[in-house]
């Protein structure tokens, strides 16, 4: 049997379950140390296994006939659709017949089914989401990016000391460089929020605190873990991925429809072309790990593809094999 047991919410997203069954395929078809678990319809499930060669011994369909959809209500959702894929998946962490979850589907019925279902660490105010975002140096940790929109300068702390243990232990980068998402360098600047947590920041042992950082210096790769409340951190993402997609958007239809010259300038540079877009992409850095949890719950786009969905399930093999939920465990008695 493989290492790491993923529950995949095979019905989550906009185009479920066509790219969340071929991205479970890539996955397992990639990588020997993952099993697969399909959570959905099993009809639907088997008719997009059926269209694609896999390793039989590395996939399970587990049947649910409900979907959360995306304009329900979080909380009764979680509460009144019990044979959902989401919520099947959920119990499958929670029962030990899963390692981690991964939806593409309902963000806010996730955050609530991995409180409730799952549940938080003891110790641990709040879980947050943490997303990875490409910058021109290391990949940079956005955390919180959607989970509490209002948080308090504790929980800020415990976010930077989740998101160094993860990157130091899932993205390989020793002692990360941490700061706190503010208006300018200055330490003075800022609300109240990031004013009050400042001084927490700088003297937790814990972490590698460099201070205040900006958004451009985000994208220059100044810090490693960004540190802000969910309303923040949201905004800086959806800024991200809409302005990582007009670029691309743009050079692509001005290498299409440009000159002459351009299109052979474009023809010339084309496969270093690719490689730079695929890093300024933010599908390459899968989804976003709700970290604080008792087991690891995933939440990617709900317009993901296979490649991204393929992506988010190998790098939970990287979250569970070097005991994350654990080191975060730890975090939570110390400040317990």
């Amino acid at each position: 049997m493989p290492e790491t047991i993923v529950a995949l919410d095979a019905m989550g997203g906009d185009f479920a379950p066509e790219q969340t069954v071929l991205g479970a395929v890539w996955a397992v078809n990639d990588d020997p140390d993952i099993f697969v678990k399909l959570v959905g319809k099993r009809e639907a499930i088997e008719a997009e296994l059926a269209k694609n060669p896999y390793k039989k011994d590395q996939i399970e369909i587990v049947d649910a006939g409900e979907v959360i959809e995306t304009c329900e209500s979080p909380v009764l959702a979680i509460r009144k659709k019990k044979d959902s894929s989401m919520v099947k998946a959920l119990y499958l962490v929670k029962n030990g017949q899963a390692d981690a979850v991964v939806s593409l589907g309902n963000t806010g019925a996730l955050l609530v089914g991995g409180r409730i279902i799952v549940g938080t660490v003891k110790g641990i105010e709040r879980p947050a989401l943490a997303f990875l975002v490409p910058s021109l140096k290391n990949p940079v940790m956005i955390i919180d990016a959607g989970a509490n929109v209002d948080a308090r300068p504790s929980m800020l702390v415990q976010f930077a000391q989740m998101g160094s243990v993860y990157y130091e232990n899932v993205l390989k980068v020793k002692n990360p460089r941490v700061g706190i998402v503010n208006i300018g360098e200055e330490e003075e600047k800022g609300n109240s929020l990031v004013k009050e947590t400042f001084p927490l920041l700088r003297e937790c042992k814990d972490i590698n605190f460099t201070g205040s950082v900006e958004s451009r210096g985000m994208t220059e790769g100044e810090v490693e873990v960004a540190v802000c409340d969910a309303f923040v951190g949201n905004t800086i993402l959806k800024t991200y991925e809409g302005v990582s997609a007009a670029i691309i958007t743009m050079l692509k239809g001005t290498l299409k429809e440009g000159s002459l010259k351009t299109k052979i300038g474009g023809a010339l540079i084309q496969n270093d072309l690719k490689k730079m877009l695929k890093t300024f992409s933010v599908e390459e850095y899968g989804g976003a790990p709700m970290l604080g949890l008792k087991g690891l719950v995933v939440k990617t786009h709900g317009n993901s593809k296979a490649a991204e969905v393929r992506n988010t399930i190998i790098q939970c093999r990287e979250f569970v094999q070097n005991d994350v939920c654990g080191k975060i465990g730890e975090i939570g008695k110390n400040n317990e």
